[in-house]
């Protein structure tokens, strides 16, 4: 897509730089913003140049820059990156399945970014299911210079919309280690075999038998349940049937994206539960 109101483009390499002039918009990896017009943009400022490291590693947990693409992200979760995964962290090996949530081709994932994906904001964002169901929390630089921390779940506020205030950029996208080292399972439905998903629903067991099951896709912004234990099958159905956000469209109705996350949930806690 040719965007023909841009006029300028600059590469942002210190806090300072991330400051938008009006009509600035930040680029990462583009994939979406490339995709179709953008009338009210007339420049980019890239945010790859800023040299944030992909992967970090730390006592509590994992650190994601937001620049980080989509393929680095799997082929570290596969041990195919310089930084080892941790033995104890089980939950890592869920990270493919959430990129093949994603309706892409290997050409998207080399360029997409994690933080694109969160920042779009879009209902079906796979790596928002992913930091959502290992209780991500965002890292968002102000343009004042602080910073503040929250998480994804909350960050998320409907279907393409967010928390993110004007000027603000997102840095990272933080898994804390409890949940890394849990037991974890994601499964995904969509119309077509190769459609976007229309539901995506996630079910983890911590090391203290709290379990968490996480709804996207299906509702119009992220759906997290708590549980002191593995529930029943009659009360994560109703606790799944009782979220709120289920939606409407071309790629699958409400009613079916509710029945659908039902039967998905109860799989995911059968196979927990075995």
């Amino acid at each position: 897509m040719d965007i023909t109101t841009v006029s300028h483009y600059r590469r942002a390499r210190t806090r300072d730089d991330l400051a938008l002039a009006p009509g600035e918009v930040i680029l990462a990896g583009g994939t979406w913003l490339m995709s179709e017009p953008q009338p009210g943009t007339t420049g980019f400022v890239d945010v790859t140049t800023m040299g944030w490291p992909d992967i970090e590693i730390a006592a509590g947990g994992l650190r994601i820059g937001a620049t980080c693409t989509i393929a680095t992200l799997v082929a570290w979760s596969r041990g195919a990156h310089e930084i080892p995964v941790p033995e104890a962290w089980d939950a890592v090996a869920m990270i493919p399945d959430a990129a093949n949530a994603l309706l892409a081709s290997f050409k998207i994932w080399n360029t997409a970014t994690v933080g694109g994906n969160v920042c779009q904001s879009f209902a079906a964002g796979a790596l928002i299911s992913l930091a959502v169901a290992l209780d991500g929390v965002a890292r968002v630089w102000q343009p004042d210079g602080g910073e503040r921390v929250l998480p994804v779940a909350e960050l998320i506020t409907g279907n393409a919309e967010n928390a993110l205030l004007p000027g603000e950029v997102l840095r990272s996208v933080e898994l804390p280690a409890h949940a890394l080292e849990s037991r974890v399972l994601l499964r995904k439905i969509a119309l077509a075999e190769l459609g976007r998903s229309g539901a995506v629903v996630t079910g983890r067991v911590d090391g203290d038998a709290a379990a968490v099951f996480t709804v996207t896709a299906a509702t119009l912004r992220p759906v997290v349940l708590r549980f002191a234990s593995l529930p029943d099958a009659a009360s994560l159905a109703a606790a799944v049937g009782d979220a709120p956000g289920f939606y409407t469209d071309s790629l699958g109705a409400a009613d079916w994206r509710r029945g659908v996350s039902i039967e998905l949930a109860e799989r995911i806690r059968t196979e927990l539960a075995a």
